[in-house]
């Protein structure tokens, strides 16, 4: 993503926030892992999408119409004896020249200079609570002018959440975005082939997610998230990070992995038979499952709202649970009484993009939100029926989850996640390849 990009967002925002306005924007924090060690550092996504500035202890300042440049970035200065421990900074004047700030300053000295580029602003666009820290300062910069206020010093009367203008524009993905989405759809979808053709009976789990994060790192990505790799009961858990047990012959394995690429996000999950082979119970529990995601997907559509792939799943799932013997009752009946999340607890999708729970309201004006083009998401029914659930006993302990993630197009959708096996006979033919 180049530096012209960013600034059309930037421009983009600016002119929704009009005029008489700031916006201030915090980087992400760098946080503490156990005593002196960091965790490895990953920029906030809405800092990225404005900037494309990778580090730390940074502000991003938006003021509209200012005539001595609108793009104010407060970075860290060069130091060569800590760029020597910790690795190169930018500094005020790399931040001019690299990223098209039309300022630049020291972060020691935000307090100083912010306090002037808010005097005569109306309303300050700032998300209060997400960094209680960073808010202190933004507070004292306020206060200083409210204290000058009998000087005739103006300070600003209202707080907007920035994130009411930013996360509408990232709910909507250019062609920039889905061309890094789609490279981390390609590396995600190799890594889950790579775990498919490795895994064997007496493997632990996580031994199939060192594969992931091998095929992550060789091709420039990174984790989007812990991986879920869950043998077995552990499907069944949605949530399953420990990733510590063994693979046993007849069990299925769940796989919900995926990469980050370039600041984009993949989740994939794929449920396979460790031993390469489903038997008959799992066959029937997983091709329930597919069918309900065809189901979904035919739904994901221009126009259609964000709860029609839910409630074309949900349909599926539920009447096929009662053929089982999972329920009892008429479907229509289950549904409306919520029965079916005994088995299936969670949504059949979320939107995906920058972060993989990505940002954008649901609903607007309390009504379901209408798919449009450009919007991301996923796709992702399972059923998981642990031990001493009803029905037969052959189904205990299996769990199953099949994820893609999708754009909507003008037309219709397109599958971000094609080429990885979805259907039985595709998964068991490259397990046996």
């Amino acid at each position: 993503m180049n530096a012209k990009v960013h600034a059309q967002r930037r421009k983009q925002l600016m002119r929704m926030m009009g005029d008489d306005s700031i916006a201030i924007l915090p980087a992400a924090p760098t946080l503490i892992r156990n005593r002196d060690v960091e965790h490895h550092f990953r920029q906030d996504s809405d800092f990225f999408y404005l900037s494309g500035f990778p580090e730390p202890e940074a502000v991003i300042v938006l003021i509209p119409n200012r005539k001595k440049g609108q793009f104010v970035l407060f970075c860290r200065e060069r130091d060569p004896l800590k760029e020597t421990w910790n690795g190169y900074r930018y500094g005020p004047e790399g931040a001019v020249e690299h990223f098209a700030a039309d300022e630049a300053y020291p972060i020691e000295e935000l307090e100083d200079i912010l306090p002037g580029l808010m005097e005569h602003c109306e309303s300050v666009h700032y998300t209060i609570g997400l960094n209680p820290e960073f808010d202190k300062h933004v507070m004292n910069c306020v206060n200083r002018l409210r204290r000058s206020s009998r000087g005739g010093v103006h300070a600003p009367y209202e707080f907007v959440s920035l994130d009411h203008l930013l996360h509408d524009m990232r709910l909507f993905k250019n062609r920039d975005e889905l061309r890094l989405m789609k490279k981390a759809a390609k590396i995600s979808v190799k890594a889950h082939i790579n775990a498919m053709k490795a895994c064997q009976p007496g493997m632990y789990e996580y031994e199939l997610e060192a594969e992931f994060l091998y095929e992550f790192k060789r091709n420039s990505a990174s984790w989007a998230y812990p991986s879920i790799v869950g043998g077995g009961a552990n499907g069944c858990v949605l949530h399953y990070t420990e990733n510590s047990q063994p693979l046993n012959d007849g069990d299925l394995v769940l796989i919900d992995a995926g990469a980050e690429y370039g600041g984009y996000a993949a989740d994939i999950t794929r449920t396979f038979p460790v031993n390469g082979k489903y038997n008959a119970a799992q066959k029937e529990i997983y091709e329930l499952v597919l069918a309900a995601q065809d189901a979904a997907i035919k739904k994901t559509l221009p126009g259609n709202h964000w709860n029609d792939p839910h409630n074309a799943a949900v349909k599926v799932l539920t009447k096929g649970m009662v053929e089982l013997g999972l329920l009892k009752g008429k479907p229509a009946e289950l549904i409306k009484k919520g029965a079916y999340s005994k088995y299936y607890m969670h949504r059949t999708g979320h939107w995906i993009g920058m972060d993989v729970h990505d940002v954008g309201d649901y609903k607007v004006d309390d009504e379901w939100r209408l798919l449009e083009p450009g919007m991301t998401l996923t796709v992702e029914p399972g059923l998981y029926i642990p031990s001493g659930s009803r029905g037969a006993k052959r189904w205990w302990n299996i769990g199953v989850r099949i994820e893609d993630d999708i754009v909507v197009t003008k037309d219709g959708c397109e599958l971000l996640t094609k080429g990885l096996p979805r259907t039985v006979k595709e998964v068991e033919a490259v397990m046996a390849g």
